[in-house]
C-alpha cells in the first residue's frame, strides 16, 4: 500500500521526499556520469544552503531592529533567489528517480541530464563571475575573466538562464 508520499519503485523500494530521491537516483541509475552528479547536486545544494541560511541570519541581524517595508521585502527576496539557485541542481536528479520509478528511463536520458545538470552548473559560474561588483575584482592575465568583468553585472543572470534552458530541452528531447 502506498500513500501520498510514498511511492513504490521499480525494484519494490520505495523513497520518501527528497533525500530517498537521491538515494533512489543513484541506486537505480546505470549512468556513472549521473551517479557522479547526484553527489557533486548533493555537495552543491548543501554548501549553497550553508551560504544562503548564513546570509539570511546576517541580513537578519542587521535589520532586526527595522520594522516591516523594505527590509521583510529584502529578506522574502533572498530566500527566493536561493530557491532558484537550487532548484534547478536538484531537478535532473528528481525527473531521473520519477522516470525510473516508473521504468521508462535510459541510460541515454540520465546521462543527458548529467551533461546539462553540469553544464548549468558551469553557466552558475559564469554568472557569478560576471555578478563579482568591481571593487572585489582581482587583477587578472586572463582575457576570458576579464571580458567578463567587463560585463554589466546584470547580465549575470543570463548565463544560468541559459543553462536551464539547455537543461530542459535536453529533458523535452530525450523524454
Amino acid at each position: 500500500m502506498t500513500d501520498a508520499t510514498t511511492v513504490e519503485g521499480a525494484e519494490g523500494k520505495t523513497y520518501n521526499g527528497l533525500p530517498g530521491a537521491f538515494l533512489y537516483a543513484l541506486r537505480t541509475s546505470e549512468s556513472w556520469l549521473f551517479k557522479g552528479y547526484v553527489v557533486l547536486a548533493l555537495l552543491l545544494t548543501l554548501a549553497i544552503g550553508f551560504v544562503f541560511v548564513s546570509g539570511l541570519l546576517s541580513i537578519l541581524a542587521a535589520t532586526s531592529t527595522v520594522r516591516g517595508g523594505t527590509f521583510t521585502f529584502s529578506r522574502s527576496f533572498f530566500l527566493f533567489v536561493g530557491l532558484l539557485v537550487v532548484a534547478p541542481l536538484l531537478a535532473p536528479v528528481l525527473l531521473v528517480a520519477r522516470r525510473h520509478r516508473r521504468s521508462v528511463s535510459t541510460v541515454a536520458y540520465d546521462r543527458g541530464m548529467a551533461l546539462s545538470a553540469l553544464g548549468f552548473v558551469a553557466t552558475l559560474y559564469v554568472g557569478l563571475v560576471v555578478s563579482v561588483p568591481p571593487a572585489l575584482q582581482e587583477s587578472t592575465s586572463s582575457g576570458v575573466i576579464a571580458a567578463l568583468y567587463d560585463l554589466p553585472q546584470i547580465a549575470g543572470l543570463v548565463p544560468p538562464l541559459v543553462g536551464v534552458a539547455v537543461m530542459y530541452a535536453v529533458h523535452r528531447v530525450l523524454r
